[in-house]
């Protein structure tokens, strides 16, 4: 199959890539796979909502610690 016919990954399937790489624990054959697949600007898209959700949270759980010293 060339380049032209290969299936683009959906952004579901773009933010479950980019949730697993925060963690660092894709394998390598997932990699490959998902670099070829994957839309530019899904991954960005992905990544700032996850950096988002990441921020949001640690600012709650500090808000928590905090109000409970």
């Amino acid at each position: 199959m060339n380049d032209a016919h290969k299936r683009k990954a959906s952004f579901l399937a773009t933010m479950k890539a980019v949730f697993w790489s925060f963690f660092g624990i894709r394998k390598r054959s997932d990699y490959e796979k998902d670099s070829a697949q994957l839309n530019p600007i899904h991954v960005i898209i992905a990544g700032v909502i996850g950096a988002a959700l990441f921020i949001g949270i640690l600012v709650t759980i500090v808000k928590f610690a905090v109000s409970k010293a």
